[in-house]
This record gives structure tokens, sequence and C-alpha cells, in this order.
């Protein structure tokens, strides 16, 4: 578990999505509230990182009032939302749109990023995404069946 993936995902939790430049802007605002100083650039990577290990999750929304249908991220299946210091003061200080997505169109996707990434993952990875699947199935209404038989044979592959 990583304590700062986490606190991505309570940060978008407390909006229920935001695009990437929303949440850099986020994290610029939590600094600034916080009194450090921080690289921006490398809230790119950090974000990307919260996304490869499904603690962040991208899907389209379904748009709001003003039309908005933009490519957003939301707390991810193995995320345990928790706020960073300060973070209650964001929606205070950004102006955010408020979005819907679909759960379980997100889940499928989830669900077939995770099949992608099977085919070929390497024992550590392997596990990894295997508790992915288990985590997708309580998240989203999916199942994650198949994605684990895959695993378990590529897991067992390698003990070979």
């Amino acid at each position: 578990m990583s304590k700062t993936k986490d606190e991505l995902a309570g940060v978008v939790d407390l909006f229920d999505a935001l695009s990437r430049d929303e949440l850099a802007q986020a994290l610029t605002e939590l600094a600034y509230k916080q009194g450090k100083v921080v690289d921006e650039s490398t809230f790119e990577s950090v974000i990307e990182d919260a996304v490869q290990d499904f603690y962040l999750v991208e899907a389209e929304s379904d748009g709001n009032a003003d039309g908005d249908d933009a490519t957003v991220l939301v707390p991810g299946p193995v995320a345990f939302p928790t706020l960073p210091e300060n973070g209650e003061d964001l929606p205070h200080i950004m102006d955010v749109p408020e979005r819907s997505v679909n759960r379980e169109r997100i889940g499928e996707r989830v669900k077939s990023h995770l099949q992608r990434e099977a085919k070929n993952a390497d024992g550590e990875r392997a596990g990894h995404l295997l508790d992915v699947s288990y985590d997708l199935e309580a998240w989203a209404p999916v199942s994650a069946d198949d994605v684990r038989d895959r695993l378990d044979e590529s897991l067992d592959d390698r003990a070979n």
C-alpha cells in the first residue's frame, strides 16, 4: 500500500473525479497550503504511477450541466482514499465541475486493462495484478475470474 497514492485517490475522491490537470492543480494548492516547495514537473509521473498501480483509474465522464465530457481520474480498486493534510480546503479553493461516471463501464475498462497486462506479467507484477482482480470485483460490478485464471497460469508456469 502506498500512502502517497492513497492520498492522490483521496484528493480525487473529494471531487468524485478530476482531470489530470485538475489533480496537478490540487497538488500545487496543497503544497502551497503546507508551506512546501515542490517541482510541479514530477506530478505527472506520480499520477502515472498511481494509474499504473490501479490507485487511480482513467474514465470517460458522463458529462455535467456544461456538457463537459472529459477523460477524468477516479479512485481505483486498490485505493484507500485518504485526505492529505489541508485536503479538506481544496473544494473552497478550486472550482471543479460536478461529473458523473459509470462504475460498470469503468470496471469493464479496468478488467480489459488487467487482461492485457496479464498476458505478459512477470511474477511480482502478476501477483499484484491478481490482488487487483479481487479488489476490482469488490469495487465494480464485474467478474474477473478469467483474468485470475490467466494470472494463475502465468504464476504456475514461472514456478515450474
